[in-house]
């Protein structure tokens, strides 16, 4: 990594920058330490755009254990699209069977989400970033005006850097539209998860997502029986910390 690297100067200065842009800089400050989130849904552009720049990309998906069989089928297909590796983080099982059996499948409908997204994501998650340098994401200002209207396009990932360690986190389409990454998808011909096309829009675990009704926003097919100012599962958790 250049060692010249003020976070807080080149936030600002490539606030209104493209998301190439954005990723040029994370290239140029990482290279091949730099690695994609691919959760299965439209970060195929960010996918896209970062393999343009970089064959050798690095792509990495977290598989919960709970993922619609159409999102498992995408990242497939978009492994095979651009013949690159995605890997996959699976939960500890020695930290989800007990969660399990203490609390069922489907606990997050009575006590909220964050127990199950820890086990099925944050874990897996901290797990990946603890070798990792900087990562990519895939977050939009749009996609909820309760958590994540703020991002930047680059920033100090607080959720997961150590007093060892400091994480940078790339957010290149912060900026984008939903239209907009809907008109590069189909401009450029890029596979996409079949839900789209069943009216899901944002898209997680199979039984934490459901399709949107035409004007609703869509993180309201995301976790709908809780406030939309908790909704995320913690992989952005500086989006709710940040305004506390």
């Amino acid at each position: 990594m250049n060692q010249a690297f003020d976070v807080a100067e080149l936030a600002a200065t490539y606030a209104n920058k493209s998301a190439q842009d954005i990723l040029k800089l994370a290239f140029s400050q990482f290279g091949d330490d730099l690695w994609i989130s691919f959760s299965g849904a439209e970060d195929v552009v960010l996918v896209d755009m970062a393999w343009k720049l970089n064959k050798n990309v690095k792509v990495f998906s977290l598989d919960t254990g709970r993922l619609h069989p159409e999102t498992y089928r995408f990242i497939e297909q978009v492994r095979d699209f651009y013949k690159i590796d995605i890997e996959l983080i699976s939960p500890d099982q020695s930290k989800l069977e007990p969660f399990v059996k203490e609390k069922g499948l489907f606990s997050f409908y009575k006590d909220g989400h964050g127990e199950c997204c820890g086990v099925r994501k944050i874990e897996p998650l901290r797990r990946k970033l603890s070798g990792v340098s900087a990562w990519a994401t895939g977050q939009r200002r749009d996609q909820s005006p309760g958590t994540r209207s703020q991002v930047a396009a680059l920033e100090i990932d607080t959720a997961f850097s150590t007093p060892e360690r400091t994480l940078y986190k790339f957010n290149p389409l912060a900026q984008m539209t939903s239209e907009e990454i809907w008109g590069y998808i189909r401009m450029l011909e890029l596979p996409y998860n079949s839900l789209h096309e069943r009216g899901f829009i944002s898209i997680g675990c199979e039984p934490c997502t459901r399709p949107v009704l035409p004007n609703q926003h869509e993180r309201e097919g995301r976790w709908w029986w809780e406030e939309a100012t908790q909704k995320e599962c913690g992989l952005h958790a500086g989006n709710i910390i940040s305004k506390a």
